[in-house]
């Protein structure tokens, strides 16, 4: 009897357990939802815009703001044409989803313009193109240059100069061309592609001075640059050495290391290319005048120079016989 009350009564103690769980349901959690902005539509930044940006088409976007913390200095939706925007220069540093402000952009023609869009310790110096030399108008502000020097080098015994193009200056970032800072566009938004005559160019100021001497030298052509250049000459410089690499693996550190390579100009890396490397009837170096006395020995033209030693020779004279040998030859 004891035994069947007891199990009596464990039968009970479940039942009365099992509804009391059962009634009492665990409440369900709910993500909280943010109240959407029901103010006017103000100007913000879609991505970081540092000191010296160019503005351009995709900088910026409209935005819901709360009524309440709508100033006086932002871009309303309605009152002011975001396309008189595009080309401006961003004078204070602008984070991603700020409220641009009228005070944090300058427009060209202003004063101090041109200064706002350089960066630290940067210059500006304009050199002079044409059509071919500014490939064809297809350059445009905010795009990558490289700088070539064309000359030929008098001199020599035979007087014939030496004709050879150099690569001077590396990613240089193009500033203005003439005296627009933005891209031309027609009545549908499409680029349109006109004729410049000068460039203006960011450098720092040691490859100022040199762009001002190459343009007394030679002629100065542009070479526009890939996008996908900056890649390359990152790796190129971590195994130089030249570039530091963070060691953490912070992705803002490293986004800062490409920002830093990607607005630096450099002259490292020259290579150049002279007239023996386009026609076998060019030379590739200036032969040295003959001494005082020593017999100079026929004089190559255009039409014997594919038959005449080329590189390091040594001239050895017989008597009234002169003959020149390849250095390669012995």
């Amino acid at each position: 009897m004891l035994m069947v009350g007891a199990l009596v009564f464990a039968a009970v103690c479940a039942v009365t357990v099992h509804g009391m769980l059962g009634g009492s349901a665990a409440p369900q959690a709910q993500a909280a939802v943010p109240p959407t902005p029901t103010g006017p539509e103000v100007l913000v930044a879609t991505r970081p815009l540092q000191v010296g940006t160019i503005v351009a088409p995709d900088a910026f976007r409209y935005q819901p703001w709360p009524k309440d913390l709508v100033e006086r200095a932002y871009y309303l939706k309605g009152q002011q044409p975001a396309q008189a925007l595009i080309g401006t220069v961003v004078r204070y540093a602008i984070t991603a989803g700020q409220p641009i402000t009228q005070g944090s952009l300058i427009k060209p023609g202003d004063r101090g313009f041109l200064a706002a869009a350089l960066g630290p310790g940067m210059r500006a110096v304009t050199i002079s193109v044409s059509a071919q030399s500014g490939v064809a108008g297809f350059v445009f502000p905010g795009d990558r240059v490289d700088i070539l020097l064309t000359q030929a080098v008098a001199g020599g015994g035979d007087g014939q100069p030496l004709k050879v193009a150099e690569t001077i200056v590396r990613n240089v970032r193009v500033l203005a061309t003439d005296q627009r800072t933005d891209k031309a566009a027609d009545d549908n938004g499409k680029t349109v592609v006109t004729a410049f005559s000068n460039v203006t160019l960011e450098t720092t100021p040691k490859l100022s001075e040199k762009i001002a001497v190459a343009q007394s030298v030679g002629q100065l052509s542009l070479s526009l640059r890939s996008i996908a250049d900056d890649r390359m000459e990152l790796e190129r410089e971590i195994a130089a050495g030249e570039v530091n690499v963070p060691d953490t693996t912070d992705p803002k550190a490293e986004k800062a290391m490409m920002l830093q390579l990607a607005s630096r100009p450099s002259d490292g890396d020259a290579s150049f290319s002279t007239g023996a490397d386009v026609s076998r009837f060019q030379r590739a170096n200036v032969p040295g005048k003959p001494e005082a006395g020593a017999p100079a020995g026929p004089v190559p033209g255009p039409a014997s120079s594919a038959a005449a030693p080329r590189g390091s020779v040594v001239v050895v004279a017989r008597g009234a016989n002169v003959t020149s040998t390849p250095v390669g030859s012995f």
